[in-house]
């Protein structure tokens, strides 16, 4: 098995540049997949969420991966995420969530979209309006939030703190508030169609590990059958996935690939050094291609983001 390098965060701890991605894994399918990553292959990092609602069963696989006697607690890597219906209850999320996962603590927690719910709105997580729209709470304030992950750091139930879905300005407001401890990463959407030259340049300034979801171009992995994706995967005698992934590797970024099939999984956790020429020709393809962002929720458009279009 090949070798997946870290990363250190700000903490000093390491963090595996290519890790499992769990968000719209099916139920029934996500223990296995985390057991067959952590065991048949070099991935050592599980990337969770409260609000994917399948945090049980990514415990279950962490618990049976240790039971085998192949790695320990201490081997893997976990991220979790507090959801906006939970902007003012951190720690409460904090606990649920580790309860969920069956763990003391979790390697890094972030918070999963710089926005607020209302947290006593019609719906736990995702409340509405009368007008169906989502139910914000005027009161959010990411400082506010904030404040709290530094809190929860402190007790050593979140090794390390971040964010994610974080442009540039929402990023530099929360720095500007006199922050006690800087965020570890920024989790986004990225892949060559979303290169984001402009936050990852910001974050990579302040010391932010940038961590890319969706590397595929999300559901269908789309990317797989761009035109140039196929050429470079030809030159090199890969997977079309091998090249997006070490795209990002290449460029000391964290991937989270995101599969329940075990053949899938063992591709996305390869990775092979690109030439400079061909990592600019990646760097590039959305000028050739166009700019694209797949993960956009209608609650989303003031965050920001240039290239945010509904």
């Amino acid at each position: 098995m090949s070798s997946i390098p870290t990363v250190k965060l700000n903490t000093g701890a390491e963090i595996p540049l290519i890790g499992l991605g769990t968000w719209q894994s099916d139920k029934g399918k996500v223990r296995d997949a985390v057991l067959y990553a952590l065991t048949e292959t070099p991935i050592r990092h599980i990337d969770a969420a409260y609000v994917y609602l399948n945090e049980e069963e990514v415990g279950q696989g962490i618990a049976a991966a240790i039971a085998t006697g192949k790695v320990k607690r201490s081997d893997i890597f976990v991220t979790t995420k507090v959801f906006p219906a939970f902007h003012n209850r951190v720690q409460e999320s904090l606990d649920a969530s580790l309860k969920n996962l069956g763990l003391d603590y979790v390697d890094l927690l972030l918070i999963h979209w710089p926005i607020g719910f209302n947290p006593k709105g019609n719906n736990p997580l995702f409340p509405k309006t009368a007008e169906g729209k989502a139910d914000l709470d005027p009161t959010f304030s990411v400082a506010a939030t904030w404040k709290q992950f530094e809190a929860v750091q402190k007790t050593g139930k979140a090794k390390a703190i971040g964010v994610s879905n974080f442009s540039t300005p929402v990023l530099k407001e929360l720095l500007d508030s006199g922050v006690e401890i800087v965020p570890a990463a920024n989790q986004i959407e990225s892949h060559p169609l979303l290169p984001g030259e402009e936050i990852n340049a910001f974050s990579k300034a302040h010391g932010i590990v940038v961590e890319a979801y969706s590397p595929l171009g999300s559901t269908g992995a789309p990317l797989l059958e761009n035109p140039v994706i196929e050429e470079l995967a030809t030159k090199y005698k890969v997977p079309p996935a091998t090249i997006l992934i070490s795209w990002h590797v290449n460029k000391g970024r964290v991937v989270l690939p995101k599969s329940v099939t075990p053949s899938r999984i063992k591709t996305n956790a390869e990775w092979i050094k690109l030439e400079d020429e061909d990592i600019v020709t990646l760097d590039k393809l959305s000028e050739k291609f166009g700019t694209k962002r797949i993960v956009k929720p209608d609650w989303g458009v003031d965050l920001k983001f240039p290239d945010w279009k509904q």
